[in-house]
């Protein structure tokens, strides 16, 4: 469910396109998010060091109505954790969802859980079809835009550390957001 989640996301401009296709970095990727649901950690380099690293993305999957009866899920949550707490760092909701308060509820059912009460920082493609949808929807957990990247809208939550803060205003420079 999560790849073709992806995937119909990546070719729609709500993730990185390239992963879309069955491209030699969209392959790597997969292999390493299906290492992740086994292990509950990403490993991934740091650009600044060059050192591997194994970061926790706890993962959530969605159903309307709360629980599983049965059917399959319609989306989920990945957050990826930072110094102080985490970054919701995937969603994803099944097209057919999409309006009628379905992506309301997903936001609300991942921010509710452990992780997600320590969710610090979101970023969305700001060429997505869905991103001012996506603003609107984090609004009321009191996100608010943080600055704009050449691909990327970032977001920061009222209220998270400092350090997380520095952070998120380092990786953007002098880059505010975008009217």
């Amino acid at each position: 469910m999560l790849r073709s989640l992806i995937r119909q996301g990546a070719s729609e401009g709500s993730f990185d396109r390239a992963l879309a296709a069955d491209t030699p970095g969209a392959i790597e990727f997969f292999a390493k998010l299906k290492r992740a649901l086994v292990s509950g950690y990403f490993v991934e380099e740091d650009p600044k060091t060059g050192r591997v690293e194994a970061v926790a993305v706890p993962g959530y999957v969605f159903w309307p109505d709360g629980r599983n009866t049965g059917t399959p899920p319609v989306g989920f949550g990945l957050f990826r954790a930072l110094e102080g707490g985490y970054e919701l760092w995937l969603a994803g909701l099944e097209i057919e969802r999409r309006g009628g308060g379905h992506g309301k509820a997903l936001l609300e059912a991942l921010l509710d859980t452990p992780p997600g009460k320590k969710t610090w920082v979101v970023r969305i493609p700001r060429g997505s079809r869905y991103a001012a949808a996506v603003q609107h929807l984090l609004k009321p957990f009191e996100f608010a835009p943080a600055g704009d990247t050449a691909q990327l809208r970032w977001f920061l939550r009222r209220g998270a550390p400092a350090a997380v803060a520095v952070r998120v205003n380092s990786a953007l420079g002098a880059h505010p957001p975008a009217n």
